[in-house]
């Protein structure tokens, strides 16, 4: 089992100039962790009009990662397949050019989510999901196929609020089948449809491929400030309406003692990657959640 930590907690600091990727990868590495997600929000490795593959960047980071001592560990990237015809053509094409960004990172995993993540709620009924099940499916088998040539496997995350909860992940890996196909268990993302973690954890734990380990605070009255999506900081609804706020691990209210037993009784030992997103000052909000998912780990 490693520990690391993903890019996306350090944005703040990469898109106000203050690090830059390797910087971001040194500070990990300083903190202890062993892996990093590269999540291409704040940087990335094309060119945004040609999509020509910046081969020397991803050389330099591939540099860098070494140089520091931490491993590549996934790469994760947006995407939406409830689309229709050319759209959904053009957005399997765009995520096929992400794969290949991936395998000339040298990343073992890439995740690709299969809908957006702000799907209006009025669209996020079982009913949706059914309909779109075969497109979501469909468009996964062709990254799948993609993916196995570029010697990288394809994950679906528990993200947003449609193809999220233990369910219907379920139903859509077993509509995949594919053994190119697995599962980033998001530890926190499962509230966002209100469902338990520990639960989650202990039910997909056999079937998870790596985790994003990360805590929340939980109100059920209206807190101020918030919005239904924006999730980075801010406070933000459940589907059942809950408000949620992204917290340092182990200081929201989430029982991530009982989430990481549950994935260490039940023999779970690949990477688990700290997902920060809240408003405390990003880099002392990573070193403490390393430093408590470490801890956490041995104790449970």
């Amino acid at each position: 089992m490693r520990i690391g930590l993903s890019s996306y907690s350090l944005d703040r600091e990469i898109e106000s100039g203050r690090m830059t990727l390797g910087q971001v990868m040194d500070f990990a590495a300083a903190q202890g962790a062993q892996c990093m997600e590269l999540v291409p929000f704040a940087f990335r490795f094309d060119d945004p009009v040609t999509g020509k593959i910046d081969l020397e960047a991803i050389k330099n980071v591939k540099i860098q990662a070494k140089d520091a001592g931490i491993s590549l560990c996934n790469y994760s990237v947006l995407a939406d397949f409830c689309k229709e015809e050319d759209a959904l053509e053009q957005e399997i094409a765009r995520i096929c050019h992400e794969i290949d960004i991936a395998a000339e990172l040298g990343v073992p995993r890439m995740r690709s989510d299969v809908c957006a993540f702000r799907r209006p709620q009025a669209q996020n009924t079982l009913r949706d999901f059914d309909r779109w099940l075969p497109v979501m499916a469909g468009a996964a088998k062709r990254l799948c196929d993609h993916g196995r040539r570029a010697g990288v496997q394809i994950l679906i995350e528990n993200h947003g609020f449609f193809a999220n909860g233990v369910d219907r992940v379920q139903r859509i890996l077993d509509a995949v089948n594919d053994n190119n196909y697995g599962l980033l268990l998001d530890t926190g993302n499962i509230v966002c449809v209100d469902e338990d973690a520990s639960i989650a954890a202990r039910t997909l734990a056999p079937i998870t491929k790596m985790v994003h380990l990360k805590d929340f605070y939980i109100r059920t009255r209206d807190p101020g400030d918030s919005t239904q999506f924006d999730c980075a900081g801010s406070w933000f609804r459940s589907r059942g309406g809950r408000y949620l706020r992204g917290a340092i691990l182990a200081q929201g209210d989430l029982d991530i003692y009982e989430t990481l037993g549950a994935l260490k009784h039940a023999g779970y030992d690949g990477d688990i990657v700290i997902e920060f997103e809240g408003l405390e000052e990003a880099k002392y909000a990573s070193s403490v959640s390393m430093r408590n998912a470490r801890r956490i780990w041995e104790e449970v």
